[in-house]
């Protein structure tokens, strides 16, 4: 059925979507411990969404109601034309905030052209201040090359620039207060995400051991005085807290400990162009298959609204032992 007047993404427990996650390639020049194995096969160019492909169905989103892009990956830096993407993206009319996740590798020379294109939101993967402790995490990360890109986007003025740390027991768990210390300096904010099982990913053969966000506020609480912040002020499934005296926000991301699902806004699309409806489930459309078979923008618009009916109420996460998902974070873009 046409499309002739603008449609609400709604889906059957009245959540409305407003933010997209588009992952744009599997591909990444680090191979975290808790995200990717060490080796890895990645899709088939062919078979990932090109550039043209991304901008269509982020202007169909946009049409239908989402104001924010998060553009992930993989490392989304790496991937070939990405600053066209982002020159696409920026143009669209109707979007309020361009959102970018990144390891920061490539933070420190693309940072300018992505602030010209409308970039005002980055979140940067850090999981650690000590070099050879983040080489051990990320295998073949630079921490030096990580600080540089911080400091390049925090130059350009990017409005919004976030921390993301995971935090897993006997490998970083000590890193906390230096890591919240490190964002209050460069007054900017930090997020600590309890890790996530997806994929058969362990360090040594043992699994990795996440941390409950209730441990790591307890920990701060001891060292500052955080003042929660209400809903309408939490970017997304974030709990989170400004830090006394400062601008600093800390956040808490907890889907084991604290399910965030009665207030999920969001869609994710893999880079491989599945329509992901819940990054703890498998449901999911197929729109590459549409975008590559000819549909007209009214055709695709009515599947994703259609597609909703098939979005969960919640993830299923319940048991860290025994993970729903069997794929990489790297393919889904977190």
């Amino acid at each position: 059925m046409p499309i002739n007047t603008p449609a609400r993404l709604i889906d059957g427990f009245d959540r409305r979507i407003s933010y997209l996650r588009l992952s744009v390639t599997d591909r990444c020049d680090f191979r975290c411990q808790y995200c990717m194995a060490e080796t890895m096969q990645f899709l088939p160019r062919k078979d990932v969404l090109t550039i043209e492909e991304l901008v269509r169905i982020a202007r169909l989103f946009t049409e239908l109601g989402v104001r924010k892009i998060r553009v992930t990956g993989g490392e989304p830096l790496i991937r070939r034309g990405i600053t066209d993407l982002f020159a696409g993206l920026g143009q669209l009319p109707k979007l309020e905030t361009l959102a970018l996740t990144t390891n920061a590798s490539q933070l420190a020379d693309m940072a300018p052209r992505l602030r010209d294109a409308g970039v005002n939101s980055v979140n940067i993967s850090l999981d650690s201040l000590q070099a050879p402790r983040f080489k051990v995490i990320t295998r073949t990360g630079d921490l030096n090359r990580v600080l540089e890109g911080i400091d390049a986007a925090i130059a350009q003025g990017i409005d919004r620039i976030r921390l993301n740390v995971v935090v897993l027991d006997g490998l970083n768990r000590d890193e906390v207060l230096p890591l919240t210390q490190f964002a209050l300096a460069k007054n900017i904010h930090i997020s600590f995400i309890e890790e996530m099982p997806l994929g058969q990913v362990n360090v040594g053969g043992k699994p990795l051991a996440y941390v409950s966000s209730d441990a790591l506020h307890a920990e701060l609480n001891e060292h500052f005085c955080l003042e929660p912040l209400s809903a309408e002020e939490t970017a997304g499934p974030s709990r989170d807290y400004l830090i006394s005296g400062s601008t600093t926000r800390v956040g808490f991301i907890s889907p084991h400990s604290n399910n965030f699902c009665a207030q999920c806004n969001r869609l994710r699309i893999s880079a491989e162009g599945r329509l992901l409806m819940c990054l703890g489930n498998e449901e999911s459309i197929d729109l590459r298959g549409l975008l590559r078979s000819n549909c007209s923008d009214d055709e695709i618009k009515t599947a994703i609204i259609g597609s909703l009916s098939i979005k969960p109420e919640r993830h299923v996460f319940d048991r860290p032992d025994e993970p729903q998902i069997v794929r990489f974070m790297n393919a889904t873009g977190g």
